[in-house]
């Protein structure tokens, strides 16, 4: 005698299996919450930070800033370079300490005391780009940078005034020593333009010439300028120097009034 089949039996749903549903949500190891950076990151953000964020305290906006330093050791130096993205409070930090570090420990090396000076000039250019950096809107997961006192403020700013004074009335003497020499050169090559007829006084002592132009009735002239005709000047008379004619290329003859 044959018997119609069963339908297999049906089993209650056990306290680790869940029934399905429309609704039902896959469960497996690739489901993550969202979480803030920290948390996604264990409490501490990956190297460089996430792009637009400061990456010293998570506050945005932020922009790339690269600040330089320099230190001298009398025989060898380090170039110093701090760079990456900071809001404008953790860039001027940045910027301030290392500013103030090369004003003090920059000078001391031979090749240093030319290097320092341009190290600091480029870092204000950085300075500049730093203020155009917004304010942060966005708070970061830590306290921002402490910028500190400017860099003048500090004890390490002051220090730096006496080579960076020394330094400058260097450059200041350059020109100014300059400007004094062609002043000089120019008094020395100034001698007064004698001419045919005229008189003239002699202030040095032979063969030495220092003349000048006299009035030929006072008692101050000594000669009496004459050309040579023949290219030499007559017995007794003196030969003035080239650089008293008009042209600066012909000697002319000083003929003696007593």
């Amino acid at each position: 005698m044959s018997y119609p089949p069963h339908p297999p039996p049906q089993q209650s749903p056990g306290p680790y299996q869940q029934s399905p549903g429309p609704y039902a949500q896959p469960s497996g190891p690739y489901a993550q919450p969202s979480a803030p950076w920290p948390q996604q990151y264990g409490g501490a953000m990956p190297v460089g930070g996430p792009p637009g964020l400061c990456e010293a305290c998570g506050a945005s906006p932020a922009a790339p800033v690269t600040v330089r330093g320099h230190q001298g050791m009398l025989v060898i130096m380090r170039f110093l370079r701090r760079q990456g993205t900071f809001c404008r409070t953790c860039a001027l930090a940045v910027f301030r300490d290392m500013q103030a570090d090369t004003m003090v420990l920059g000078w001391w090396g031979p090749l240093s005391v030319l290097i320092t000076p341009f190290t600091l000039l480029a870092n204000l250019s950085a300075l500049s780009g730093i203020k155009r950096i917004p304010a942060p809107v966005t708070a970061g997961w830590r306290p921002p940078l402490d910028p500190g006192r400017p860099v003048f403020r500090r004890p390490a700013g002051v220090l730096a005034l006496l080579p960076l004074g020394v330094l400058g009335l260097l450059v200041l003497a350059v020109p100014v020593l300059f400007l004094i020499g062609l002043v000089a050169g120019s008094s020395d090559g100034d001698h007064p333009t004698l001419t045919v007829g005229s008189c003239a006084r002699n202030d040095a002592d032979w063969p030495d010439q220092d003349l000048e132009a006299a009035d030929c009735g006072s008692a101050e002239a000594q000669f009496r300028v004459t050309g040579p005709p023949s290219g030499e000047c007559a017995p007794g008379d003196y030969m003035a120097y080239p650089e008293y004619s008009r042209s600066g290329d012909v000697s002319l003859c000083l003929h003696p009034l007593k």
